[in-house]
């Protein structure tokens, strides 16, 4: 697709986001590779889980910046109780967060975060599907804040390949599930508000 015709898109998109009523689904932002996640779950203790790196910083703190040039009003913001999906929320949302077990990475420390689709993986799923599902308040978007096994859990295998800082942007609606309007990658929002 021509760049002109999808940034057509995303401002299209910008405009419906104005209005509010979509849930935006981010990865959290650029991590440090050489950080492994040895106690995910010890969230007091930083050294144990992998963090963002200060590109992951920069990047979350330009689509915030990005997001609010362009209009986009935010909600709520929930992210996972992970401290590099805590700290991307807060770049993006410009504001406190609420961490919420749903949102939390479902693969940590397992080594196959998909083998098991009636367990634990399935109901995270499901979690997150019931979030994105609800409604904001009249006006706002909500922002979630997860990881790529939760995107894969909730939506689908296709979504495995969901980038850092990518979105997935839902509609919701009060008669039914929200439904998927766009994938956007963080340098689109930040090019659009740039133009």
């Amino acid at each position: 697709m021509p760049p002109q015709a999808f940034a057509a898109d995303l401002n299209g998109l910008v405009s419906s986001l104005k209005g509010g009523g979509y849930v935006i689904v981010f990865r959290h932002g650029a991590t440090d590779d050489s950080q492994k996640d040895v106690y995910p779950f010890k969230f007091d203790d930083m050294s144990a889980q992998r963090q963002l790196s200060d590109k992951g910083r920069a990047i979350a703190r330009d689509l915030g910046t990005a997001l609010a040039k362009l209009g986009v009003p935010i909600g709520e913001v929930y992210t996972s109780r992970l401290n590099r999906a805590v700290e991307t929320g807060k770049l993006i949302g410009g504001k406190d967060v609420s961490p919420v077990d749903a949102l939390t990475d479902s693969g940590a420390g397992s080594s196959s975060a998909m083998a098991n689709p009636d367990g634990k993986n399935a109901k995270a799923g499901r979690a997150v599907r019931d979030l994105v599902n609800a409604p904001p308040k009249a006006g706002v978007n909500n922002l979630a804040v997860t990881h790529k096994t939760n995107v894969a859990d909730a939506f689908g295998k296709e979504f495995a390949d969901i980038r850092e800082g990518e979105a997935l942007v839902y509609k919701t609606s009060a008669s039914g599930p929200a439904v998927l309007i766009a994938r956007v990658q963080p340098s689109e929002w930040i090019a659009q508000a740039g133009s």
